[in-house]
């Protein structure tokens, strides 16, 4: 029999987890939420510093040794991804909320559609699975190349010396991660998918081009070779499209165009009764394309000779035109002075001004994270702001003067036959020498334009069936372009050019929003 004094058996199972252990689930939520290192830093400046906070979280060496003080990469890849997701659903809510805010008013809905399926969320779902995929393959790719070069992985690299050539040169890592680039087909294929592909491409031609000059390969070339070289190809293929076809051109780019040449599109008169038809300002440009389409026709006023039918729109602005107006576009673009020298000084003494207020603006607005800098030598600042807005309102106010102004002076020298629609082109060409004055400083500016002449001028191919669509096709431009900026910033990091871009790269990877370029210059001083 038992002794009276033993103890009963209990009725509850043990616990199965020790005390004081976390659960394993709320334990990788922690992980993948926050690091160590910037919880220490929450807990210091905002956890430590409130009392009813500071009794319920844990210590800094007790969620250490929860979730792990030693760095987990993968964890830090969540980490990242998920922090990009919600930033970028954040983003583009409060988008959507402004501009339907100042749109409307607000009273716009748009048609409702599953959240799983809306652009907004396979955007963020894009953008973060690119950054997470690319930054577990670098790691993947870099673990195995350093496996490859080990003395253990000598007979596999006899027996498979290309694959193994390919796996451990150092540019495999950069190129393998690239992969990640497919996922931007998770993005909706629109415009903006469009403007990211060409963007990445267009970067990956930069860095090449950079990275040959700093072998040398460019020292052969004169003193006004560079970037602004592709400004008269590209304004000539962006003017010829904006008037012949608007549909493949950029929309806020013509607005900007129209909105600085006021006496070449004439406005609406203020007395002109409410009755009275009047011409848009896209109406004048249809004007200029059935003008070339119909070779040109002279000058005669309406009253005298009817103007053709696809013609009737400008009619209120060409009927009272100053009848020693020779030309059809000469009496649209300037109806009230003969003058066409003296309307295109007109022009440039109107908007100089009104471009140099706003690019002081924008160019002050730009320079205000440089702050720091400005005590120190005040008047070469000042001096350097205003060189750059002055050279930028050169450029800009003679480029457009001289888009609109070349278009009465090829009137008169190829009259009415001689490429009546071509020379369109070479007015936008003549207006692209502009950009030799910002030959030093100006190449974000004619980048800008040199993507979005791609971007048009591939419309402008698909629409009048030059070429044929490829599926996807944007995508492999995508990763292309990734896999080139991705191996050159591999073995040239300042061959990147801009301190953000550098910045995202090495976040891709890894390794923090740093600037490599920049701390490899401060270990040298």
């Amino acid at each position: 029999m038992a002794s009276s004094s033993s103890t009963p058996p209990s009725s509850e199972p043990p616990s199965s987890r020790p005390s004081g252990a976390i659960d394993p689930v709320l334990r990788n939520t922690l992980r993948y939420t926050v690091s160590a290192k910037e919880y220490e830093l929450l807990h210091r400046y905002l956890l430590s510093r409130a009392p009813a906070l500071r009794a319920r979280a844990p210590s800094v060496a007790r969620y250490e040794s929860v979730v792990g003080a030693k760095s987990d990469h993968n964890a830090a890849a969540v980490r990242a991804a998920v922090r990009v997701f919600v930033g970028s659903q954040a983003g583009l809510k409060l988008w959507q909320v402004v501009s339907r805010r100042f749109s409307d008013g607000g009273r716009t809905v748009g048609p409702r559609t599953s959240y799983l399926k809306s652009p907004s969320f396979r955007l963020s779902l894009s953008l973060s699975s690119i950054l997470l995929l690319h930054r577990l393959l670098y790691r993947f790719f870099s673990l195995l190349r350093a496996d490859l070069l080990s003395d253990d992985a000598r007979p596999f690299r006899a027996r498979n010396p290309r694959v193994a050539r390919a796996l451990v040169s150092r540019l495999a890592p950069a190129v393998g991660a690239s992969l990640a680039g497919f996922l931007l087909g998770v993005c909706p294929a629109d415009q903006l998918r469009v403007t990211a592909a060409i963007y990445v491409f267009t970067r990956a031609a930069e860095v090449l081009y950079n990275k040959l000059e700093r072998d040398g390969w460019m020292a052969w070339k004169p003193w006004w070779v560079g970037s602004w070289m592709m400004m008269p190809l590209a304004s000539g293929q962006l003017l010829h499209a904006f008037v012949f076809d608007r549909d493949c051109f950029p929309k806020a780019y013509g607005d900007f165009i129209l909105n600085q040449t006021p006496n070449y599109v004439q406005a609406r008169p203020a007395d002109l009764p409410a009755g009275m038809p009047w011409p848009g300002r896209y109406d004048v440009v249809d004007g200029l394309a059935e003008m070339a389409r119909l070779h040109y026709p002279p000058f005669v006023s309406p009253e005298v000779v009817p103007l053709p039918a696809s013609l009737s729109t400008i009619a209120p602005i060409v009927t009272p035109a100053h009848p020693a107006i020779k030309h059809l576009s000469c009496a649209l673009l300037h109806p009230h002075d003969p003058s066409c020298l003296r309307t295109n000084l007109l022009f440039h003494t109107q908007a100089f001004p009104r471009l140099a207020r706003f690019f002081a603006v924008v160019f002050t607005l730009f320079s205000l994270p440089r702050y720091r800098s400005f005590p120190k030598a005040p008047a070469a600042a000042l001096d350097a702001l205003a060189r750059s807005v002055l050279r930028t309102t050169a450029f800009l106010s003679g480029a457009i003067g001289t888009a609109w102004g070349s278009i009465c002076l090829l009137q008169r020298l190829l009259l009415g036959r001689l490429l009546p629609t071509q020379r369109f082109f070479l007015s936008g060409f003549l207006a692209g020498f502009w950009g030799l004055l910002e030959r030093r400083t100006g190449r974000a500016q004619f980048l800008y334009t040199a993507r979005a002449s791609v971007d048009s001028a591939w419309k402008v191919a698909v629409k009048r069936g030059w070429v044929r669509g490829v599926r996807n096709g944007d995508v492999w431009l995508f990763v292309v372009g990734l896999a080139v900026v991705n191996g050159v910033f591999e073995v040239d990091r300042e061959a990147v050019t801009g301190s953000v871009v550098r910045r995202t790269l090495t976040s891709m990877r890894g390794g923090g929003f740093v600037d490599p370029a920049r701390e490899v210059g401060e270990k040298k001083e």
